[in-house]
């Protein structure tokens, strides 16, 4: 069964019964609008929408279907079908491209509605007006149609016949798809370029809140969802999208225009065809909305209905993706060749008339008014600049062009076709005179040629040519009129590669504004913050947040903050790591000088008690207690004092060896010089009885091996220590935003020996003074040592903890701290009473005074 047969068979199963007249088969009632016909050797079928608005539907299938008319003749899509015209007649006089074949046409008006573009393409496929069940289909392959929703139809419908559908301004991207779409081409880029390059541009401008507006049909929402997927992973948010209905009912524009203007999105994006946006763009208007930014596609951004001067204030500015325009020569004197009388085959000419001319014909076959002028029939065509005359932006015009030469070449390479080389079966070449269109759609994918106006044509494995657009603003003309200024292009090269030019500089923003307009949900996290979103809401709603202590961000509208490295801290603004300040206690800082003060007051008021001492060394109280023990205990101290200077200053390997063996074996030898003392205190008073010889153990040679004794061990404690495991200078990074130089223990055991020594020694020197304290004596010296004892054991019972929870170089401070306060405890309790004898109190300083009860 043929195609003829199959579409005879549809007739039937589409129509109702009462449309089926003398075993005629009617397509649906034919177009509406008429049929411009031109015979040939072969004929290729045209769907253009010259009016845009179709008849009601129920009219369709009625007995008086020919006589019912669409609505609103637009000069543009007219102009669109001239150019077929054009480019046939072009062709049919080149010597070059099939000269010896006249191709012939067949345009139809669609009205710009799914119904009436199925029936006009039923009607050129069948054969004009009324034709039979039988016989060849009139056109092997159709141009059109404009709208992606009716070529989606048609498309459809035809690839069942394998009929050829070439469009040249259908750019839904759900066309993009052989399987589904078979024989469909189209010389007009696919929209999913067009979204690419859009998302390019917003995330070029920094538009990160953009509001969409689409129309209720296949382009429109193919777009939008095309749109949100490009924008996933961009950080680019949608604030809102809205439906344009195709009732376009006053109170559903006024709210999408009310969500428009209450947005906090500056730009909004548009995918609608020319009269969806219309609609919406005049309740805008009426509304006076200004300052947005608006973005068109190429449906609507060169459009001469919108571009009206009543719709500057609102639009002034548009940044729009629009076809590359094209050059064909000759054009105008063959659209202004036009007039009533001479062009009588046009079922569309009088009223083409009628609308350039506002008058009216004398037949009123015209659908205008009749309160208008009667046409004189003088009037010039040459002499009109409109819509329809302007050749300065050809654009889809072009596209029609290219797809009248797309088909020529096609079969310009099908008839150059060498009988055994052909690409069909049997290698058969196809037969003009039997032409199927399954062979002419083999030709028009294979087909790659160039345009008279010098463009490269041909289609990739969807049907779909290389896409190329320049990128329009719209600026004041005069009398507010719109000039189209280019500002930048986007073409792609193989599908995957593309190149992107924008020139901010030529750009003329929404509302007239002279820098780019911010479109923002939330400000860019400037560096030294990062990005917390709000929850319930998109991504590109959020807060800006500091960055902790230690790390940094060091872009705008970074999503984290990173870490510092281990030596390295963040600035004040968190903006960049830096070197952590190195710190220790030094001589120069006011800690340091503070503690070097007192270290060394205390080591010069040890001196000079010394001094004091050994003048008065003679004197009973300085011989009372062992001289000898008196001027090695004030030694002892004096090492004291100074040791805690070796606890300042940059810590080096030597220094820290030598601030702790010489802090330990000090308060050792002060220490034991203390219990001495007290011993002998302790054993004079029991010496005293009556038969008790036991001084004679603890004379000054047994006082001096008891020093070497305890002094030694602590000494043998030190070299362990320092053996295995001596302090060492080492780089804390543990704190915040310093580097603290300090001296590691090295070992925790030989630090703990070390001290624990010395904290036994004061434990049992403080018992054996508490024991003695209220021996008989004028001067007994048990009680001040037991209450230097109390003290010392006190201070260095506090350092623990203050030790462990001060931060940085303040862990030093607290430990020359205890070491200065209990040097000073010792020398004051010790030796402050015995000083105020010597000095203020001589005649104290007598054996009688010190053996008095």
């Amino acid at each position: 069964m043929g195609p003829a047969a199959w579409l005879c068979l549809l007739c039937f199963w589409l129509l109702p019964a009462h449309a089926l007249e003398d075993g005629a088969c009617r397509a649906m009632g034919g177009p509406p609008s008429g049929v411009l016909h031109r015979h040939g050797d072969l004929l290729m079928g045209g769907l253009f929408p010259v009016h845009m608005r179709a008849p009601d539907p129920d009219q369709l299938f009625t007995r008086r279907a020919v006589a019912t008319k669409c609505l609103e003749f637009d000069l543009r899509s007219y102009r669109w079908l001239q150019t077929m015209i054009f480019a046939v007649e072009e062709i049919n006089r080149s010597q070059t491209l099939l000269p010896n074949l006249t191709l012939g046409y067949a345009a139809a008006d669609s009205c710009l509605a799914e119904g009436t573009t199925l029936a006009a393409s039923l009607a050129l496929v069948m054969g004009q007006d009324h034709v039979t069940c039988s016989g060849a289909a009139a056109v092997p392959v159709i141009i059109g149609d404009a709208r992606s929703s009716a070529s989606i139809a048609i498309a459809r419908t035809l690839s069942v016949f394998s009929i050829p559908l070439v469009s040249y301004f259908a750019s839904c991207a759900c066309l993009s798809d052989w399987r589904k779409f078979p024989t469909f081409l189209r010389t007009v880029p696919s929209d999913a370029f067009q979204v690419r390059a859009m998302a390019r541009l917003l995330r070029l401008l920094g538009w990160t809140w953009v509001g969409v507006v689409a129309g209720d049909d296949d382009y429109g929402k193919s777009g939008v969802a095309l749109l949100q997927r490009e924008l996933q992973s961009s950080g680019v948010c949608l604030a809102f999208s809205e439906l344009i209905p195709k009732s376009y009912s006053q109170w559903r524009m006024a709210r999408i225009v009310d969500v428009i203007k209450q947005s906090s999105a500056q730009v909004v994006v548009t995918f609608a065809i020319t009269p969806d946006i219309y609609a919406l763009l005049s309740e805008v208007v009426k509304q006076n909305i200004t300052g947005k930014q608006w973005i068109a596609t190429e449906g609507w951004v060169t459009s001469s209905l919108l571009s009206a001067p009543q719709f500057m204030a609102s639009l002034g500015g548009t940044i729009g993706f629009a076809l590359r325009r094209g050059n064909i020569q000759g054009l105008r004197p063959f659209l202004t060749r036009l007039h009533p009388n001479s062009s009588g085959a046009d079922p569309f000419v009088r009223e083409f008339w009628e609308a350039v001319f506002e008058c009216s014909l004398e037949d009123q076959q015209s659908h205008l008014a009749s309160t208008r002028s009667r046409c004189s029939g003088t009037e010039r065509l040459d002499l009109v600049e409109n819509i329809y005359t302007d050749v300065s932006q050809l654009r889809v015009s072009y596209n029609v062009y290219k797809a009248v030469y797309t088909i020529a070449h096609a079969l310009h390479n099908m008839l150059s076709c060498q009988s055994g080389q052909g690409p069909f079966e049997n290698k058969q070449c196809p037969d003009l005179s039997k032409l199927q269109p399954w062979q002419l759609l083999h030709y028009l994918r294979a087909v790659n040629f160039t345009t008279p106006a010098g463009e490269e044509v041909h289609f990739d494995e969807n049907g779909d040519p290389m896409p190329s657009y320049d990128i329009i603003n719209w600026h004041r003309g005069p009398g507010d009129r719109v000039e189209f200024v280019k500002v930048g292009q986007f073409d792609s090269v193989d599908g995957s590669r593309s190149t992107f030019q924008f020139d901010v500089k030529k750009v003329l923003w929404g509302g007239s504004q002279k820098e780019v307009p911010v479109s923002q949900c939330s400000a860019p996290c400037l560096p030294g913050t990062w990005r917390a979103l709000q929850r319930g809401k998109p991504v590109c709603c959020f807060d800006c947040l500091p960055c902790a202590d230690g790390h940094v961000s060091n872009q705008t509208g970074s999503t984290e903050c990173t870490k510092c490295p281990e030596r390295f801290w963040s600035n004040s603004l968190h903006t960049e790591c830096v070197l952590k300040e190195v710190e220790f206690l030094s001589f120069g800082e006011t800690l340091g000088v503070a503690l070097t003060v007192l270290s060394v007051t205390g080591a010069a008021l040890t001196a000079a008690i010394t001094a004091m001492f050994f003048r008065h060394r003679d004197t009973p109280l300085v011989r009372a207690n062992n001289s000898e023990l008196s001027f090695l205990l004030l030694l002892a101290l004096m090492l004291c004092f100074l040791c805690a200077l070796a606890f300042l200053g940059r810590p080096s390997a030597w220094s820290c060896r030598l601030r702790h063996t010489l802090f330990g074996i000090s308060f050792v030898l002060c220490i034991s010089c203390v219990l001495s003392k007290t011993v002998v205190v302790l054993v004079a008073f029991r010496a005293t009885l009556p038969g008790n010889n036991i001084m004679r153990y603890f004379g000054p040679a047994q006082q001096r091996m008891g020093l070497l004794f305890c002094t030694l061990i602590q000494v043998m404690i030190c070299v362990v220590w320092l053996a295995k495991a001596p302090p060492l200078p080492s780089k804390n990074t543990g704190h915040s935003s310093k580097l603290v130089l300090e001296c590691t223990m090295g070992s925790a055991l030989g630090f703990s020996c070390a001290l624990g020594y010395i904290g036994l020694l004061a434990a049992v020197c403080f018992l054996l003074a508490f024991l003695a304290r209220k021996l008989p004596d004028n001067f007994n010296e048990a009680k001040f040592i037991a209450f230097s004892m109390l003290i010392f054991c006190a201070v260095w019972v506090a350092f623990v903890p203050a030790y462990v929870s001060s931060p940085g170089k303040y862990t030093v401070a607290v430990e020359i701290f205890a070491i200065l306060a209990s040097s000073f405890g010792l020398l004051l309790c010790i030796f402050a009473p015995k000083c105020y004898i010597i000095l203020l109190k001589p005649e104290k300083n007598t054996k009688k005074s010190m053996m008095a009860k």
